[in-house]
């Protein structure tokens, strides 16, 4: 049996990257998978490939800074398969994602919060009572080392994804009752672009979407997961060795 069979699972930011990635895997792995992104041609092709595949998927077109279409997409789901089972946060703006301290703008970290913790926020509200229906709902946010180790060059995108973390946390102690875990993944990978250098590592690359950050997700969403909740896990290649968590 298929690790993921019979259940419904939404994937905001499934165009590009860790959530296209995570959307064809969760698919191959037995489930119906909904495919949100900004950018209908991505969606086109996500969702193609993965009927391709023998899959089941549908595509929404939702610009998670929205929160009237954050609704209606959730509500599209749920029309579709009838249920949710799991709901993966991965996307963001990469268009600001970077900025130094000194420049950085408040229109330009307000855009960060937006399609990040916000964004993420309404999503696991639209979806709560349907992961509390299930018995065993399952979320999984994207963090980033960007705001755990202070990089350089980062604060916006770390500011962000710091607040990602702290309500994962929190909702992991305030939805276990509901039989929901909630865990954070923080990955180092080529979500910006192959063509950017690799950040410091044991490994001295950065992590494939497909190889190495994908399957992680797929744990945390799978029965095997169902003790871990409020946790961080940390597929990077070794760059957060000896890091405050």
């Amino acid at each position: 049996m298929k690790r993921l069979e019979g259940k419904v699972a939404i994937i905001a930011g499934a165009g590009r990257g860790i959530g296209r990635a995570t959307a064809k895997l969760f698919a191959a792995e037995g489930a119906k998978v909904a495919v949100l992104s900004l950018t209908p041609a991505n969606i086109e092709a996500v969702v193609k490939d993965i009927e391709a595949a023998g899959g089941t998927a549908i595509g929404v077109v939702c610009d998670v800074s929205d929160a009237d279409q954050i609704t209606a997409a959730v509500n599209k789901v749920v029309t579709a398969y009838g249920r949710i089972d799991i709901l993966v946060n991965t996307a963001f703006d990469p268009s600001v994602a970077l900025s130094s301290v000194s420049d950085l703008s408040v229109e330009g970290l307000q855009r960060n919060f937006d399609m990040g913790p916000i964004a993420y926020l309404r999503l696991m509200q639209a979806a709560h009572p349907y992961l509390k229906a299930s018995g065993a709902g399952r979320i999984i946010n994207l963090g980033s080392a960007g705001g755990l180790l202070g990089m350089v060059g980062y604060a916006p995108y770390g500011m962000a994804k710091e607040a990602v973390r702290a309500l994962t946390r929190v909702a992991a102690r305030e939805w276990g009752s509901d039989g929901i875990t909630v865990n954070n993944v923080m990955p180092i990978a080529d979500t910006f672009g192959s063509d950017r250098p690799p950040l410091p590592n044991v490994f001295d690359r950065n992590g494939s979407p497909e190889d190495d950050i994908a399957p992680v997700i797929l744990f945390l969403a799978s029965k095997e997961a169902q003790f871990i909740t409020g946790s961080s896990l940390v597929p990077d290649g070794g760059m957060t060795i000896d890091a405050a968590r």
